[in-house]
Parts: C-alpha cells; sequence; structure tokens
C-alpha cells in the first residue's frame, strides 16, 4: 500500500482537480466500486486496509470487503447499505479527486443532491442483471437538474451475467437515450465488475469486446473547467468590517467569498437588490491590497460611496447585474420528510442573503418514468422533483441556474424549526426543458 509519502508526491505532482459524485440503486455496488477504486489506485494506507480486512475476517469472509473503505457508520456496516454521504480524497500522478459516495435508497435521494450540487462529473451505477430501474432514472433526472457536466454510466456486476456484451449495449442503449433527453451533454458507458476489479482501475481481460477506457482512465482524463472567472462576477457580502479604531477610523470593508467572476480596482459596480451604484477603490485579501481578485477567493472590497449595504446584499458590475424579482420561478429536490404544500410560509436562502417567503403555485411534478409533468400534485413530498413559483417578501438578484450554479440556486427553509424543505434551482428545469402549463397566479398573497 502507498505510504503518506508517495501520496504527498501524487498530490504535488496532480496539478488539476476533479470533483465527482457515485450514484445507483440498493447493493448496485457503489462502495464497492469506490473501495476498489481507492484499493486498486494505491490511495488505501496500510492501516486502513488492515482495518477493514479484520471486520470483514471477523463476519467470515475471505476477501476483504472494499465496500468499508467508505461505509464507515455503524448502520451502515450493519444494513451492508450506504446511508450518509461519504466523502474520500485521493490522488493519482494525472489528477487529484474529491469523491462524494452518495446513498441508493429512494429515501436518501436527498443526500445525492448535497453530493452532486458541486460535482463535475457523476457515475451512476447500473446492476447488469436489472438493468435501468426507477432510482437509476432518478439520479439521472438529478444530474440533469444540477447541470452535471460529465456522466458516466458504470455497468456493474458484469461477471454474473458472463461479461455478456449484448447485456451491457442494451443497458447503455436506454440510459442514453433516457439521460438525452433530460439534457446531459455527455455520458460515456463502462462495463464493470467492482468486486472483481474489471475495468475499474486495470483493464479486463474478460471483455475484450470493450475498447474504451477504464473508469480511473476517464476519471483522469475527462476535460473539467473550474474557470469561475469566466462567468458573471458576483460578490455576496457576508460582512460588513468597520473597526472604528485610531489606526482605521474611516474603514468600511465589505467581506465575503467571489462567487464568481473577477473584480478589478477602479471596476464601477451595482450593489443589489438597492441598485445604487458605486466604484471599488480597493480590495484587501489576506491582509494585503490587491488590484485584482477572482472566485473563489474571500476579500474585502471597499467602495468610494457610503451606501447602505448588509449581509445578504450582492455586488455585480455595473453592466453585468442580475435582474432583482420577488417572484421566484424554479425547480426544486424536496428533501424534507414533511411536504411541501402550496401557500405554505418558508425561508429562501440564496448565497448570504435569507429573506421569508410564500409557495404561491406547485404547477407540476416530474414524472421519472417518462419525463412527463404531472400538473397541479398541490404538494410535493419526500424525493419529489417538481416546479414551483415562490414569492419573497424582498427582491432577490438571482441569475439562472443553467449560468451559474452558484448564485441560482437557493434553499427553501421552514422557519419554525430550521428544516431544509427542498434545494431550488432558478430558470428552466433540464438543458432541454419540456413547456410546462402555469396556471395563473393565485390571489391573496401579496408582500
Amino acid at each position: 500500500m502507498s505510504t503518506s509519502t508517495e501520496q504527498s508526491a501524487d498530490l504535488t505532482a496532480a496539478t488539476t482537480l476533479l470533483r465527482f459524485a457515485t450514484a445507483g440503486s440498493v447493493d448496485d455496488g457503489k462502495s464497492t466500486l469506490v473501495g476498489r477504486l481507492l484499493h486498486d489506485s494505491k490511495s488505501v494506507l496500510a492501516d486502513q486496509l488492515e482495518a477493514v480486512e479484520h471486520v470483514s475476517r471477523s463476519r467470515g469472509q475471505e476477501a476483504p470487503d472494499l465496500a468499508l473503505l467508505t461505509d464507515g457508520l455503524r448502520a451502515e456496516r450493519e444494513q451492508g447499505i450506504t446511508i450518509d454521504v461519504a466523502y474520500r480524497y485521493f490522488a493519482t500522478p494525472r489528477r487529484r479527486f474529491i469523491l462524494a459516495d452518495t446513498p441508493g435508497h429512494v429515501q436518501y435521494t436527498r443526500n445525492m443532491v448535497t453530493g452532486a450540487s458541486t460535482a463535475e462529473l457523476a457515475v451512476v451505477l447500473v446492476d447488469a442483471r436489472n438493468g435501468v430501474v426507477e432510482q437509476t432514472r432518478r439520479h439521472a433526472a438529478v444530474a440533469a437538474l444540477l447541470r452535471v457536466p460529465h456522466v458516466v454510466l458504470a455497468v456493474n456486476k458484469m461477471d454474473l451475467v458472463d461479461y455478456a456484451e449484448p447485456v451491457f449495449a442494451a443497458i447503455a442503449q436506454e440510459f442514453t437515450t433516457y439521460a438525452s433527453e433530460l439534457g446531459v451533454p455527455e455520458i460515456t458507458a463502462i462495463p464493470i465488475s467492482a468486486l472483481a476489479g474489471d475495468n475499474v482501475v486495470e483493464p479486463s481481460a474478460n471483455m475484450d469486446w470493450y475498447g474504451g477506457p477504464t473508469v480511473l482512465e476517464h476519471l483522469e482524463t475527462v476535460p473539467v473547467s473550474h474557470d469561475l472567472t469566466a462567468c458573471h462576477a458576483r460578490f455576496p457580502v457576508q460582512y460588513v468590517i468597520r473597526p472604528q479604531t485610531a489606526e482605521h477610523p474611516d474603514y468600511r470593508g465589505y467581506a465575503g467569498q467571489i462567487a464568481a467572476g473577477a473584480f478589478r480596482v477602479g471596476e464601477e459596480v451595482t450593489v443589489l437588490p438597492s441598485g445604487k451604484t458605486s466604484t471599488i477603490t480597493a480590495i484587501d485579501a489576506l491582509g494585503e491590497a490587491v488590484d485584482i481578485a477572482w472566485a473563489p477567493q474571500s476579500v474585502t472590497i471597499r467602495l468610494a460611496d457610503d451606501i447602505d449595504i448588509s449581509r445578504g446584499d450582492l455586488l455585480a458590475p455595473a453592466g453585468d447585474a442580475p435582474a432583482t424579482s420577488q417572484d421566484v420561478e424554479a425547480t426544486v429536490c424536496h428533501v424534507a420528510d414533511r411536504p411541501l404544500a402550496v401557500g405554505q410560509r418558508v425561508l429562501l436562502k440564496h448565497t448570504t442573503r435569507t429573506v421569508k417567503a410564500i409557495v404561491k403555485e406547485i404547477p407540476s411534478r416530474l414524472t421519472l418514468d417518462d419525463l412527463s409533468q404531472h400538473p397541479d400534485p398541490g404538494q410535493l413530498v419526500a424525493n419529489d422533483i417538481g416546479r414551483v413559483v415562490v414569492r419573497t417578501a424582498e427582491p432577490l438578484a438571482l441569475d439562472a441556474y443553467a449560468d451559474s450554479r452558484r448564485t441560482g440556486s437557493f434553499l427553501l427553509i421552514d422557519p419554525a424549526d430550521g428544516t431544509t424543505l427542498a434545494a431550488g434551482m432558478a430558470g428552466e428545469s433540464f438543458a432541454t426543458a419540456k413547456a410546462v402549463a402555469v396556471a395563473d397566479d393565485e390571489e391573496g398573497w401579496d408582500f
């Protein structure tokens, strides 16, 4: 097994970072795939492997159960399932990785939303014996909604279907057709056996009919872009700094993390939602003045004018500011056990801003079997995906989620106890969104 010194060398050599998530139905072998990936890429320390081997032997297993490398909770080990999102960090000489192993149970679909929200690639596992099932379609829909640019279909347990090419081809065709209708831009299908190690890190001698990359080879070579500087510049204000000391009697700075784009000294900016404009006079980063700062740096911005700015306000270039509105139309993944109903009062959290709101409409709920829209469901229950119209008490400056995953997303929160109800994506649902008839606005609520 690799030593910590060897891993450090890998981290130094690897210059790019890929964030990816795994998903699939129960017992499709996600945790085994992740364990195999870590084990065969020599990203497991000796003491970790020894602990896994000890637990496996205590269960009467001859070979180490590699799923235990990610399933760390006692309940996960007892039931043999994944419950919580498990994050793993590893590296090869070609790339560094942050991996989110998400649960397969329908009741934990909400965890996939968490794991895939920042992913550039999603690995969706399918049991070769079962093919594409409802949960597979659900995970494909979530990946499409979250605008994950790359999806890998890993057809697992090929050893249990005698490594038959027709079985793989049929599953790959069905999934590709479905995901393409959702607007997933790139789909790569790979036949694997996570238990035996076929096509995970090393090419399989049992599937000479397959000439594509292994899972690790694809992860190492898939093109990814983290260039948030090319996006519309956005700076949510997190904190106003006013020392009012003898050394800094007039210092007024606005601190936060740049969500996207870049800001420069001398640039004219608009403060939202007020719409007032000013000019950046200074940018402080790590205690030093800089002329330019870009996402995702945490900085303090100073302006030429004393404007009423507080936490939750947004700075944007004067010529590229988003429109503000109190009506938010979005697609949401409902993640709470309690339903989300029309007329319900909620809190909407967008970047650093939290405002009171009300669910004005739920125009439709997505039917995963055929991607049709069920009109006017009245409410959304756990793991539902649907369209909502929310009226907020104060104007918000949201981008379309298709333009910015950072400033186009939001959370709906229960004001009574702070429970997260739904994760929302502003704008159209999918890249190839189907038209949905939206009823006229209901009367009676006017903030």
